[in-house]
């Protein structure tokens, strides 16, 4: 884990640290609050890093997920935008 993940992780677990149980509970709840939008970010800048890594020459789905330890289909659905279960995906049109 690099150290900049863990100091995330570090500030996570000090919050249920807080002595006081109302300032625990409200920092803990203005965390759990803004969860989502840090989430929908983070995914963003995942995705345009991967894509980044994409764009070098020679780059491929597979070499870039051996470089980050992934499978070749998860790059591919991180540049998509995909996340969850393969049943939350857009169904593929049939060829006409």
């Amino acid at each position: 884990m690099s150290e900049e993940v863990q100091r995330v992780f570090d500030s996570i677990d000090a919050l249920g640290k807080i002595a006081d149980p109302t300032e625990r509970a409200k920092a803990l709840g203005e965390v759990l609050k803004a969860l989502p939008a840090r989430n929908k970010a983070l995914k963003e800048a995942r995705q345009a890093a991967v894509a980044e890594l994409l764009s070098r020459p020679g780059a491929s789905l597979r070499s870039v997920g051996a470089e980050l330890g992934i499978s070749f289909s998860t790059v591919q659905d991180i540049v998509k935008g995909y996340s969850g279960s393969g049943s939350a995906r857009p169904k593929a049109s049939p060829a006409e």
